[in-house]
């Protein structure tokens, strides 16, 4: 290879290395700018505290202000996912007409950089007719920049019966 061509290529190799390094791509720069809200298992527990509390309101529009407008939840008592705020507040809407208050039997929760998962099991009791309802469930949170708001939750019913 002559000189000037070997010249040429190692510039360029140098060239589109720097050009991929995650400095030039943005994602250092993303990945540094963000800063990472502290918080605590306990602070994660009370959202579910939160959530329960706006149910003992009755008022289902109190309930869908703990989610993002672009939220999904899969509801314990119905197959239609929902996914706009007018979709929960349907939901519940229904749900809250049993009086129901949540107790939470088991728990394992996740924290990461400005999220948090809560994940486990709890029980309904509907206050109307005493009934109770064991499920599992999934909250997943983000931080946006005031509170912890939900993006996803997720409720079954449990499968067997004690």
């Amino acid at each position: 290879m002559k000189r000037p061509t070997y010249l040429l290529t190692v510039v360029a190799l140098a060239m589109s290395f720097v050009a991929m390094s995650p400095e030039r791509s943005g994602l250092a720069a993303s990945q540094s700018t963000e800063v990472c809200i502290e918080t605590s298992e306990k602070e994660i527990a009370s959202l579910f505290d939160r959530w329960n509390s706006s149910l003992q309101t009755g008022d289902p529009h109190k309930v869908v202000a703990n989610y993002t407008a672009k939220s999904v939840l899969l509801p314990t008592l119905s197959n239609k996912p929902r996914l706009t705020p007018e979709d929960k507040e349907d939901y519940f809407h229904h749900f809250l007409e049993g009086e129901p208050f949540g107790r939470i039997d088991w728990r394992r929760i996740e924290i990461d950089c400005n999220t948090a998962v809560d994940i486990g099991l709890y029980t309904f009791t509907f206050r109307k007719t005493g009934s109770q309802l064991k499920a599992r469930y999934t909250f997943t949170y983000k931080w946006y920049g005031k509170q912890w708001l939900i993006t996803s939750h997720h409720s079954s019913a449990m499968p067997e019966k004690e």
